[in-house]
C-alpha cells in the first residue's frame, strides 16, 4: 500500500513565504522559520500604514492650506468655517493643490467667503 507523502505541498508553502520575504536583509529572506516571522509582521505592518497613510495625507493637505492662507491674514480654521458658511464644498486634497499651482484661485476663494474684508490684506 502506497503512503501519502505531502512534500509538494510544503514546498509550495515555502515558495509562498519565501516569495514574500523577497528584499528582506539577513537570514529574513532565506530562512523559513525566520521568514514566516519576518512576513507576518511585515503584513501586520502594511496593514496598520494603509490606514496611517490616509491620516498623513490628511495632516500634509491642512498644513498647506494653513500656510498659504495665512499669508492672507486668516487661518485655517478661520477658513474653513468660511467656506462652510458659504456653502462651498472643496475636498482639502483640492484645496492643497490649489493653494500650491493656483494661487489666484485661492485668493478668489478667500474674498468670496470672508464676509469682513477690512480684516484681510490681499
Amino acid at each position: 500500500m502506497t503512503r501519502i507523502k505531502r512534500g509538494v505541498n510544503a514546498k509550495e508553502k515555502h515558495k509562498k513565504i519565501l516569495k514574500l520575504a523577497k528584499g528582506f536583509r539577513g537570514r529574513s529572506k532565506n530562512c523559513f522559520r525566520i521568514a514566516i516571522q519576518k512576513v507576518e509582521k511585515a503584513l501586520q505592518y502594511s496593514y496598520r500604514d494603509r490606514k496611517n497613510r490616509k491620516r498623513n495625507f490628511r495632516r500634509i493637505w491642512i498644513m498647506r492650506i494653513n500656510a498659504a492662507v495665512r499669508s492672507y491674514g486668516l487661518n485655517y480654521s478661520q477658513f474653513i468655517n468660511n467656506l462652510k458658511n458659504t456653502n462651498k464644498d472643496i475636498n482639502r486634497k483640492s484645496l492643497s493643490e490649489i493653494a500650491i499651482y493656483h494661487p489666484e484661485v485661492l485668493i478668489s476663494l478667500i474674498k468670496e467667503t470672508v464676509s469682513n474684508k477690512n480684516n484681510i490684506t490681499i
